[in-house]
């Protein structure tokens, strides 16, 4: 084999072995959408923690319109309110935990979004799995527990380490089960005849006070009309015997 043949042989091997160790690069790679959950210096047992929540975009064609996020043992869903997020955005309270949700962000846009925990539990690590949705439809499912090597892989739920809780922490009282920013419906106004809270008149308020201590109007005009019933008697009378006398 002349030596110009062998050159060409090395050189192919040589481009066959790069794009091998490119794909296996590629490959290897974890998947740079995430969400991730931090709080500078968080502790157990600490009391009105602000959490911040990075959903990374995954998509190049849809924007990212709502987090779902779902609370670990020991934080209620009334534990949590609303920091900051994207304009437009609001929190509500869902039976395993919370939603932030509001106008899609432009595509190719990452969401940062912070929330106020009343007291974190005590515990050395706190897992929040997310549901990531977009305008489109597609959701990201961050929900996977185990560990991965190599810096994690696309699917990991976010985890929060905290610190020991500080010396003296205890518990605080649980949080009433009803969200605070539910209202509470009115109660519709009874009919004019059936209100019970309505402002008694003149009349009624003299009525009441009459009947309270015993002078009702009802007794004196009883007494008035047996007296001018004796009366009208006695004149009857008094005339018959004088039409009697005369004749």
């Amino acid at each position: 084999m002349s030596t110009s043949v062998r050159v060409r042989a090395v050189r192919r091997c040589a481009g066959v072995v790069a794009a091998a160790i490119a794909a296996t690069l590629v490959l290897a790679t974890p998947a740079s959408a995430h969400v991730e959950v931090g709080s500078e210096g968080a502790r157990a047992l600490a009391e009105n923690v602000t959490l911040n929540f990075d959903a990374a975009t995954e998509s190049d064609a849809a924007g990212i319109t709502k987090l779902e996020v779902f609370l670990p043992k020991g934080i209620a869903p009334a534990d949590v309110t609303y920091g900051k997020g994207p304009a437009g955005w609001k929190l509500a309270p869902t039976d395993k935990g919370f939603t932030v949700s509001g106008p899609p962000v432009a595509v190719g846009t990452d969401v940062a979004v912070s929330v106020v925990v009343r007291q974190l539990p005590d515990a050395k690590s706190l897992v929040f799995k997310t549901l990531q949705t977009y305008d489109d439809g597609r959701v990201d499912r961050w929900i996977e527990l185990e560990e991965s090597s190599g810096g994690g892989h696309g699917h990991s739920a976010p985890v929060l380490k905290l610190q020991a809780a500080a010396p003296g922490a205890e518990p605080v009282a649980p949080t009433p089960s009803a969200s605070p920013t539910s209202a509470t419906p009115l109660p519709s106004a009874p009919p004019a005849t059936e209100t019970a809270d309505a402002k008694p008149t003149a009349s009624d308020r003299a009525t009441a006070t009459a009947e309270e201590d015993g002078s009702s109007p009802a007794l004196p005009i009883g007494i008035a009309v047996a007296v001018l019933a004796l009366a009208g008697g006695g004149l009857w009378w008094f005339l018959k015997s004088r039409r009697t006398g005369t004749a």
